[in-house]
């Protein structure tokens, strides 16, 4: 079992930046390669971004390239959202999320492991 907590959300307003945080603890952290999904109220859970394990490939929803970041530290056991320029839709609780392996980083259900999420609030 791997464990995966999120911290680092808040209040921002548009424009603002915040930096996502979620510490793995439990399995071996750079066998898995990582997302960061969002779900906003009233609607279903959606890919943010993800970074591979072997080489570090990035992957990003439209939305938000160019304001994102997702990289992680294998030797702190840790994986980070950096997130700029922030817009109201942006608005959701944020997931981490870890998967052992295969490809297909954009869905959800591929992913084994999930932390309890951090709330990211950006006010127009």
């Amino acid at each position: 079992q791997v464990q995966l907590v999120e911290f680092g959300g808040g209040l921002v307003q548009a424009g603002g930046s915040l930096r996502l945080s979620c510490a793995a603890s439990g399995r071996t952290f750079s066998r898995y390669h990582m997302g960061w999904f969002r779900q906003a109220p009233g609607k279903e859970r959606e890919f943010v971004a993800a970074i591979t394990w072997i080489d570090r490939n990035t992957y990003y929803r439209d939305s938000v390239k160019g304001r994102f970041t997702i990289s992680r530290d294998n030797a702190k056991s840790m994986l980070y959202l950096e997130m700029n320029r922030l817009k109201p839709e942006d608005t959701a609780v944020y997931y981490c999320a870890a998967k052992a392996q295969g490809i297909n980083y954009n869905y959800a259900d591929k992913y084994d492991y999930w932390g309890q999420g951090t709330q990211v609030t950006v006010s127009s």
